[in-house]
């Protein structure tokens, strides 16, 4: 996302008259929802393998094949993207609520208490989920709306590159976060072909950085490169590997985040097209249901887990295949749910709990004509 932010910075002629953007009222914006639907697909396949304890690939088998596909396709990209997107949905929220009136720092206060009562029920089933930390870094974001958009977007930037210096991803959440506030604060989603050439530089930056990163990534793979797929204690190894253990997180965190910016940037050019709109439909109701599909998908798996016998005792490709299925599952009960209800379960419990007041959830007869 570094490259995005750098062209807002820099290239005036692409963000001319910033300011200006209309609201848009409750007006859901589709892009974002495929977007994040998007970075949904790349969490579940890096998250099943801890919960159901994937087999270590033998050398030379599909299982490794598959195991390099994700470290360079997949692992730290669709996170980047989930926490960017998170940012961006602050400032609509915020924005929002302001606009009607309403008192938004108490309403985003009660949000993100909902949201750490989620993530502390869904940490018990899985550690390495996401919703936990969202809440706590969601409460430091929050002095960061008052500052300008180009405030913001040096900040991110400036801690982003720290971060990823160290190779420590949970310490981005909290940049990607200011990062996808600047850009709300810019209004790109909200007038995306006003932002297309922008866009289409960002894009081109970040391809060209993304080929020097997986270079870079490439040189530093450790010698045994399934070591990262383990669990390491660093009294095991030695001093060599963990030095290379180090330097490769190093290359996969920065590579995976100019990456993403790539991944972000090429999926918002195809849907100015309407061909490629009306083919992703399930992955935007996917992604509207973000909350919803994101714990299913720990239910998903470890219910089967437990039913199928599948702990411990799968391979990289017999997981993907389940990842598969769950992306088929979940987007056809997506589409299926949202032609009759405003909003998916964890979605309407969560407004609930910001608003304190029970909206409906059933669509009206107008709005099942309109969907």
């Amino acid at each position: 996302m570094s490259v995005f932010v750098w062209t807002f910075i820099y290239g005036k002629k692409e963000v001319i008259g910033l300011s200006a953007f209309a609201p848009i009222g409750n007006q859901r914006i589709n892009t974002l929802d495929t977007v994040r639907g998007f970075a949904l697909l790349g969490i579940v396949l890096v998250n099943i393998l801890p919960l159901l304890s994937v087999q270590t690939p033998a050398p030379g088998s599909v299982d490794a094949w598959l195991f390099q596909f994700f470290n360079f396709a997949v692992e730290s990209r669709f996170f980047v993207i989930f926490s960017f997107l998170f940012g961006v949905g602050f400032h609509l929220f915020v924005s929002r609520a302001k606009e009607k009136g309403a008192n938004s720092t108490a309403l985003f206060i009660r949000r993100l208490i909902s949201l750490l009562a989620f993530g502390f029920v869904h940490k018990m089933f899985h550690p390495g989920e996401a919703l936990f930390i969202y809440a706590i870094f969601g409460f430091m974001l929050m002095p960061f709306y008052r500052l300008r958009a180009k405030t913001n977007l040096a900040i991110g930037l400036i801690l982003s590159i720290l971060v990823c210096a160290t190779g420590v991803k949970p310490f981005l959440v909290l940049p990607l976060f200011i990062l996808g506030l600047s850009v709300g604060q810019f209004g790109v989603f909200q007038d995306i072909p006003r932002f297309l050439p922008a866009i289409k530089k960002v894009q081109g930056i970040a391809f060209a950085l993304t080929l020097l990163g997986l270079y870079a990534q490439y040189q530093f793979l450790p010698s045994d490169p399934f070591m990262s797929a383990q669990t390491i204690v660093v009294d095991d190894i030695s001093e060599q590997q963990l030095l290379e253990l180090t330097y490769y997180t190093i290359a996969l965190t920065s590579t995976g985040f100019v990456m993403s910016a790539f991944y972000t940037t090429t999926l918002i050019r195809l849907l100015e097209h309407r061909s490629v709109q009306k083919a992703l439909a399930p992955l935007t109701s996917y992604g509207r249901m973000a909350l919803t599909n994101y714990v299913g998908q720990t239910v998903l798996i470890l219910a089967g887990g437990y039913l199928f016998g599948w702990y411990g005792t799968l391979s990289y490709w017999q997981s993907t295949l389940i990842c598969l299925g769950i992306y088929a599952l979940q987007m056809a009960c997506s589409m299926l749910w949202l032609s009759v209800f405003r909003m998916g379960p964890l979605e309407w419990v969560w407004r609930v709990c910001t608003y304190m007041r029970v909206t409906p959830l059933l669509r009206d007869s107008k709005e099942r004509g309109r969907a």
